[in-house]
Parts: structure tokens; C-alpha cells; sequence
């Protein structure tokens, strides 16, 4: 099983290489995106990535308030889609 975690406060120059690699750190990336609006194709600041579930609380801790692009990172599992 994965559980996806919402990623916010991502700077708008961040790629979604950058993002998967600073979540590899921790542990196994299954999946990455960052959200883009569909005009512009500029990043909306804020992204999903997809872990396995045994290590989601363990990335969340490490994540948190980690700094990519002097920007500090928002990171909780994401809340299912209504």
C-alpha cells in the first residue's frame, strides 16, 4: 500500500526532479507531481508525492519544515479527494 502526502509552500522554480530527490533521501518515491495551472503551466506551489505506507510518518517528520529553494516545506498526508 502508499499513502500520498500533500507538499506545500513549493517554490515556483522547483522541478518535480528536485522534489522526488529530496524525498528519495528518506525513503522510496513511488510517485511525484507538482500541480500547475492549466493557462499558464506555472507551478501553483504545492504538489503530491507518493510513499509506501510504512514510511509515510517517517517522511512527514523528516519533511516538514525542510527548506527547498529558500522556501520551508508544508508536508501532511493528503486528505482523499471528495
Amino acid at each position: 500500500m502508499m499513502k500520498t502526502l500533500y507538499v506545500g509552500n513549493i517554490s515556483w522554480g522547483t522541478t518535480e526532479d528536485e522534489l522526488r530527490n529530496t524525498f528519495a533521501s528518506h525513503a522510496e518515491v513511488l510517485g511525484c507531481r507538482i500541480i500547475t495551472e492549466r493557462a499558464t503551466g506555472r507551478s501553483r506551489g504545492y504538489g503530491f508525492v507518493e510513499v509506501n505506507d510504512e514510511d509515510a510518518e517517517k517522511v512527514i517528520e523528516a519533511m516538514n519544515g525542510a527548506e527547498i529553494d529558500g522556501r520551508r516545506l508544508v508536508v501532511n498526508e493528503a486528505k482523499p479527494r471528495e
